[in-house]
């Protein structure tokens, strides 16, 4: 794989299902080199066999939800910074009505249970800053902006403290304007209706600290409009609502200690008499909560159905409520893959899903995990043009006997003897996961003539919780551990020296190391505390806590892992900050960094690279314009192409020639 084979990608993406388990429409992204955009549209897919086929034709539609009568389909069409609300008759013919039109963002949409309106939730802007949409004010006539919260920015969405989002109820034939059903400067979401259709659930966090614990609460409030009532004690941080079939509970994902973490998403229910939660799956050691594709629990039967991260998959399982002991939970669905989006119908569930050589198909099943079906084939002229590497699993064995789950990749068409340059790749979060799913950064280098491993050290999810937490700061009040730069350190160094001794294929004297975000920081930490690489490349990373803690959009939660505020121990800050061990990094770096990003700002390359110029090494730093956190994965298709080969570049001057 090159990097402009970044255009053959396609991926699919958000599933619904029809209500009779016959039908599914989900998202398919695609890239356009030429036109320089992702698109991202719908297509239509019988699940007992016949052709897929596209079913719209925007650049950015997405959210499809069928109706619960199963005669209409709604989506949301993005574009010219607006939104869409579009309703089409699911047998056809005919365009797409648009029953709403939005000025800004809709982030969520769900059906009536009587398929006569839709539930939403868009951003709400301050019109008096941002004029109408048909009449924008001009940035130089804005009002200045009054900061009285942190979380005021957001990474991808830029100014949200005056465009919180909220919660809204349209009929779906757009025959009334739609009616807001939260308001204020705390952002509502989670959208949920109940059964009769009488009441909308929803997430929000009005009390005084929302910005300073992460609490969150869950609400109900009539779905014809009035005062919403709060249903929790503002103990813990709920999200993704889900109501029983009855509507006596709402199951939900819950982290039990905000900001002080990471923990493990939870499975909670929470009936309306007593509003005592319960926890289900209590005993089950994993995280329900996966980054990136979770969603709200389903009611099937005496269960729910959600996602989970496990050893470097993503897999669905069927929880059942407390007494159901050893058959707590069950796999519905599994193997070497990570599940990116998945709905239930009745006895049915269609899912899409990658696998480390398929950027993403659709596939159906029983809930029963039986019948599985591939439906969708997508990655057929990726597979086509370029030679895709399968990893191979392996295990290393940390400084502490911590065994640690590793991967390795040949070059495309290398000899399993001849000695090739490898590069470690360290993934960011940290609580998250490298594993079983389609990586194009992994093709890439492979392609490239690069060898990679990888692998999930302490800090990761997928794993316990204690995995998780074991690099909490030594300081943490509760559950201390070796801080970043630990036991994380000793786990990707023992992955690649394993490396070493194990494949023939991995010349140890031509290393490099490469991470993105928190496997920036950590790959900063890794040089400037040894010279066993040849070259790095340290992406959107975080060099110094302290000052990323008070220009981050998330500054005041780096808190969560150290156990204190910058305020209270600004030592522990530095003590695990790369800067500050930069008169010990020898060796060549690359750091690239967007322009926009507002999760690690681009000056934490800024500092780092001053101040390895003014040691006299030779740094280089690129900066993209434009781009945000998310440059690598959902960038411009131009900005990933030069991205990628930047790195190769990179790579290629430092580690190809031999010696």
């Amino acid at each position: 794989m090159k990097p402009e084979d970044i255009a053959l990608l396609a991926a699919a993406g958000e599933v619904t299902i029809a209500p009779d388990g016959g039908r599914a429409v989900y998202t398919l992204t695609t890239e356009d080199l030429e036109a320089n955009v992702a698109r991202t549209r719908l297509w239509l897919c019988p699940l007992d066999g016949g052709p897929t086929r596209p079913l719209s034709g925007g650049d950015r539609d997405r959210l499809p939800r069928w109706s619960p009568d199963g005669t209409k389909l709604a989506w949301v069409a993005s574009g010219d910074g607006r939104s869409r609300i579009c309703v089409q008759a699911a047998e056809g013919p005919g365009a797409p009505a648009v029953v709403c039109e939005w000025p800004d963002d809709i982030t969520e949409l769900e059906w009536s249970p009587a398929s006569d309106r839709i539930a939403f939730v868009g951003r709400v802007r301050d019109r008096r800053r941002y004029g109408d949409h048909r009449s924008p004010n001009r940035v130089e006539d804005m009002p200045p902006r009054r900061v009285t919260r942190l979380l005021s920015r957001h990474d991808g969405d830029g100014w949200v403290l005056d465009r919180p989002t909220h919660v809204h109820v349209v009929a779906a034939d757009g025959s009334a304007p739609p009616l807001a059903l939260s308001s204020g400067e705390a952002p509502a979401w989670g959208a949920a209706w109940s059964p009769d259709g009488g009441r909308v659930a929803f997430v929000s966090a009005t009390h005084d600290d929302w910005d300073l614990d992460g609490r969150s609460d869950l609400w109900l409030v009539s779905s014809s409009g009035g005062s919403a009532e709060r249903f929790t004690d503002t103990t813990v941080a709920w999200s993704h609502p889900s109501w029983s079939p009855d509507g006596s509970r709402l199951a939900g994902l819950v982290d039990c200690t905000p900001l002080n973490g990471p923990r493990h998403g939870q499975l909670w229910v929470l009936p309306l008499d007593d509003r005592v939660p319960l926890r289900w799956g209590a005993g089950y050691d994993r995280n329900l909560a996966p980054y990136g594709s979770a969603r709200a629990p389903v009611w099937a039967g005496d269960e729910l159905v959600v996602t989970v991260e496990d050893e470097g998959r993503t897999s669905v399982v069927a929880v059942g409520g407390p007494g159901a002991g050893d058959r707590a939970v069950r796999e519905v669905v599994g193997g070497r893959r990570v599940v990116r989006s998945f709905d239930v119908a009745g006895d049915r569930i269609a899912f899409s899903a990658s696998s480390v050589t398929e950027p993403g198909e659709l596939w159906a099943a029983s809930l029963d995990g039986s019948g599985e079906r591939r439906l969708t084939d997508h990655g057929a002229l990726l597979r086509s043009r370029v030679q895709l590497v399968e990893p191979e699993r392996y295990t290393a064995t940390s400084a502490d006997a911590t065994v640690v789950e590793c991967w390795a990749m040949t070059p495309a068409g290398a000899s399993a003897q001849q000695p090739c340059p490898v590069v470690l790749n360290i993934h960011g979060g940290p609580f998250t996961q490298y594993g079983w799913g389609f990586f194009n950064e992994f093709q890439l280098q492979v392609g490239a003539g690069l060898g990679v491993v990888y692998c999930n050290p302490r800090g990761s999810s997928g794993y316990s919780e204690a995995w998780g937490r074991a690099i909490r700061w030594p300081e943490a009040p509760d559950d201390p551990g070796s801080g970043w730069g630990g036991v994380d350190h000793d786990d990707v160094m023992a992955c690649v020296e394993e490396a070493t001794r194990r494949f023939p294929w991995v010349d140890g004297r031509r290393l490099g190391v490469q991470g993105g975000s928190y496997g920036g920081y950590l790959t900063s930490w890794i040089v400037g505390h040894s010279r066993r690489f040849r070259a790095a490349v340290s992406e959107r990373a975080v060099n110094n806590l302290l000052t990323a803690e008070l220009n981050s959009d998330i500054a005041g939660f780096f808190k969560e892992a150290v156990g204190w505020t910058h305020l209270q121990r600004p030592e522990l800050y530095a003590r695990q900050s790369p800067s500050t061990y930069v008169q010990d990094m020898h060796t060549p770096m690359l750091m690239i960094h967007s322009e926009d990003d507002l999760r690690c700002p681009i000056s934490q390359a800024e500092e780092l690279f001053v101040a390895l110029r003014l040691l006299g090494r030779n740094p280089e730093l690129v900066r993209f314009p434009g781009e945000g956190h998310e440059l690598s994965r959902s960038g411009s298709p131009r900005h990933r192409v030069q991205r990628a080969e930047i790195i190769l570049d990179w790579f290629g001057r430092h580690l190809l020639p031999e010696g």
